[in-house]
């Protein structure tokens, strides 16, 4: 239950601001951006429930958030009704890369090493951000760091627990809760009906299907697979691309597999037995549709926390899977350069044509293992003259 609730905190904090901004890009009155809080509450809650009761591995699924970047950068000219179309589009070029398989073909050809380094490189910036904050609230986050290395001596399990808890009453302490904007707001949804236009689904729809695949699905299944899962690729991207569908005229804009957010419920401090971590990405859902339904309200809510307390019980919930992402990445010394390329390119978080760090950091290890098999194939002493 901790570590789904971390977890939900996690995703909605870190960017709960640029929903309400892509929202208002487009448009969205006070009402319609609250639809789309609880579209994306909504969808996330029942699929990260469904999935992980389903397959009994811990599936989070959450919002898309490079698309969240792309839809807010691509608004000039774009009415919502016509967004609304793009998100469609995507929404169901989602559920045709898993009936298809195509994306599961292009994941079994990515190596575990790269895989690890890849998640160990998005996970690291996280980490380093939560560090970064004592520099404006040294007493915050060094007290936090402390109950984190008391808690992994004493009750390992509870060892994020306590960090949320002791870390929010030295905010609570210092002055640095505001919980002037809460108030109790129930959502509701609000239709908006579909447009088409070319110019919305080439400018909007298709780039926010090309970053959330490459930004979020490939990290997100290599998230779940350096764990030692083996995830039904195809189906979780089918039902990740049926669910937009459905709840994009709401304000749904896109779903897909979470990675930074899913180490929390990989990680061993969710459960001990990795057959039973399953039950943090279920209360994970459950707290997801908590704030579904509270709508209005979380804006408020997740305001209260200083950026500080959030990003810093992220990192250290984050650690254990930084490390043995980075162990496995590099064992092998045939695949080590490569790993150590993708972890670099990917911690850099380097934007090229719109598309994320991630991407690219895979990108330059593939080519990094390709070079060196290939000189490697091309300087083997041969008996021939």
């Amino acid at each position: 239950m901790a570590a789904g609730f971390v977890a939900t905190l996690v995703g909605f904090t870190s960017t709960i601001a640029l929903i309400f901004h892509a929202a208002r890009s487009l448009g969205g009155t006070p009402d319609q951006v609250t639809s789309w809080v609880f579209a994306l509450g909504l969808g996330m809650g029942l699929a990260s429930i469904g999935l992980s009761l389903w397959t009994r591995i811990p599936v989070l699924v959450t919002w898309s958030t490079p698309g969240a970047a792309v839809i807010a950068s691509a608004a000039t000219g774009v009415s919502l009704n016509e967004a609304v179309g793009a998100f469609l589009v995507c929404g169901v070029l989602m559920w045709l890369s898993g009936v298809t398989g195509w994306f599961a073909r292009v994941m079994d050809r990515i190596p575990l090493a790269l895989a690890a380094s890849l998640l160990a490189g998005i996970l690291a910036k996280f980490a380093l951000l939560s560090f970064a904050g004592a520099t404006a609230q040294p007493t915050l986050v060094i007290s936090m760091l402390l109950i984190y290395l008391a808690g992994k001596r004493l009750w390992p399990r509870y060892a994020v627990l306590g960090v949320l808890v002791c870390g929010t009453a030295v905010a609570a302490w210092q002055g640095l809760l505001d919980t002037s904007q809460m108030s109790v707001q129930f959502a509701q949804p609000v239709w908006i009906t579909p447009a088409w236009s070319w110019q919305a689904v080439l400018g909007m729809g298709l780039p926010l299907f090309i970053v959330t695949m490459a930004s979020q699905a490939v990290p997100g299944v290599s998230a779940i697979r350096v764990m030692g899962y083996t995830p039904p690729v195809s189906a979780l991207m089918s039902w990740s691309g049926l669910v937009t569908v459905l709840l994009a005229p709401f304000g749904g804009y896109a779903f897909n597999l979470a990675a930074i957010t899913a180490a929390i419920v990989l990680n061993p401090h969710a459960h001990a037995d990795p057959a039973r971590r399953y039950t943090a990405a279920v209360w994970a859902g459950v707290f997801y549709l908590m704030m579904a339904l509270l709508g209005g309200a979380v804006a408020g809510l997740l305001a209260a926390f200083p950026a500080e307390l959030i990003m810093g019980v992220a990192g250290l919930a984050l650690l254990g899977t930084i490390a043995n992402g980075l162990a496995t990445s590099l064992a092998a010394p045939a695949t080590r350069e490569a790993a150590i390329v993708t972890f670099l390119v990917t911690l850099s978080g380097v934007t090229l044509l719109g598309v994320g760090s991630a991407f690219w950091g895979l990108v330059a290890g593939a080519l990094t293992l390709f070079v060196e098999h290939y000189r490697a194939r091309h300087n083997e002493p041969t008996d021939t003259p």
